[in-house]
């Protein structure tokens, strides 16, 4: 039996007036979809346990099947792993943006892009290398990642109580209070004066700016932690198999968890990703292992963006691009599969964050289920067939065991 785990980032959403009061998933094409969902169990299943923070570590966390409540120690450890950084006892990893601020006359400091208008890689990583030339000492250490996207490790302890909080969280708003957060660790308050002095002069940003693009003014930092202690998939379920996702976060999920992580060159986490390679690497995990995970960002990024028309195509691609192709060649192969389409979180547009509301999915058995559901896949739709069976809500963990087919 193969098992494909498919997860459109943010795909889900509420009605939207610009649609109709419909949701992206209800408007946007979705025929690969269309066709699954009605042969398929649907399932409501809170990815986020309560009192949690609704991000993407914790619900994919969840989706994986590892409890948050045992597993979760913070998202940037889980990027860190990822990028091959190995955490000392006394070392803490966060995720470090690269972000565009306004600071106005008045001493305050306004959130604008939580992306630096989604720069690319190559760029970012040019700055990242300047600011550990820089910054980097023996309590500091940067690493590059993926577009805006970086890792820092702080050797050291946390004051009690320090909190941290993700930007696209609070675009357009005044984030003075969180940035004032920082002075509680002595050594942030010069790595971050110091970051925006080498950012401002730096021939990278300076060519953005004459090309009319946002640029990479500052850094943010947020998802601290220590890395967590988890046990494969392997030796949870016995299963093994690979993960291909653009974001470092992903990635390091499935090195922790044992997963084969590959990595799709044009993958960029945005609408210009490369679904054909990513659905292409998918299937060449599956000729030889038996699971595969596949998780595509753009909805979420379209989401944080509050754009409606691109969160749409978002999802349209999603369905044509990963669903489709990956449907019908695992039906050209003739084996048996299980297959889910789902969401970690919901990121609604107007609300331009996340939410830890259960998220919809359906479960697809090659072989047929005992009682599909007769509907096409929609947030709605979901919630109504759930309503009429009965089902229970389910835990991640609950969850991905009935998925893979292990009791307990």
């Amino acid at each position: 039996m193969k098992y494909i785990l498919l997860i459109g980032d943010g795909m889900g959403d509420v009605p939207i007036p610009a649609l109709n009061n419909r949701t992206p998933l209800e408007v946007a094409a979705t025929p690969a979809m269309d066709r699954l969902a009605p042969r398929s169990e649907m399932l409501l299943v809170r990815t986020v346990p309560e009192g949690y923070p609704p991000g993407s570590d914790v619900a994919n966390l969840s989706l994986l099947g590892y409890e948050p409540e045992r597993y979760y120690t913070g998202r940037a450890p889980l990027e860190a792993a990822s990028l091959g950084v190995e955490l000392a006892p006394d070392e803490i990893a966060f995720r470090c943006n690269l972000v565009h601020v306004d600071r106005p006359a008045d001493g305050r400091l306004i959130m604008v892009d939580y992306s630096s208008g989604h720069i690319t890689t190559n760029e970012s990583q040019q700055l990242i290398a300047a600011l550990q030339a820089e910054c980097g000492n023996d309590r500091l250490r940067l690493y590059p990642g993926v577009s805006y996207r970086h890792l820092l490790v702080y050797r050291g302890e946390l004051p009690a109580g320090f909190t941290t909080v993700p930007p696209h969280d609070h675009s357009d708003q005044d984030v003075t209070a969180f940035f004032q957060a920082y002075q509680q660790i002595e050594v942030f308050p010069p790595l971050l004066a110091r970051a925006s002095e080498i950012l401002a002069d730096h021939p990278v940003n300076r060519e953005r700016e004459r090309q009319g693009k946002r640029t990479a003014n500052a850094i943010w930092l947020w998802g601290e932690g220590k890395r967590p202690a988890m046990e494969t998939l392997a030796q949870r379920f016995g299963i093994r198999g690979g993960l291909i996702s653009a974001v470092d976060l992903l990635k390091g999920l499935g090195v922790l968890g044992g997963l084969t992580v590959i990595d799709v060159p044009g993958a960029t986490g945005y609408l210009d990703t490369d679904y054909e390679g990513k659905a292409r690497a998918a299937l060449a995990v599956l000729a030889q292992d038996d699971f595969v995970l596949v998780h595509v960002e753009a909805p979420d990024e379209t989401g944080h963006q509050g754009l409606v028309t691109e969160k749409v195509q978002a999802v349209t691609d999603f369905d044509h691009r990963i669903v489709a192709p990956i449907v019908a060649e695992m039906e050209r192969r003739g084996e048996p599969f299980r297959l889910v389409v789902t969401m970690d979180h919901y990121t609604p547009v107007h609300r331009r964050t996340h939410e830890d509301w259960p998220v919809p999915m359906f479960l697809y058995d090659s072989r047929g289920v005992a009682a599909p559901s007769g509907r096409t896949y929609t947030e709605a739709n979901v919630q109504a067939t759930v309503r009429e069976t009965g089902q229970e809500l389910l835990s991640g963990a609950a969850f991905f065991r009935r998925f893979v087919e292990r009791e307990g």
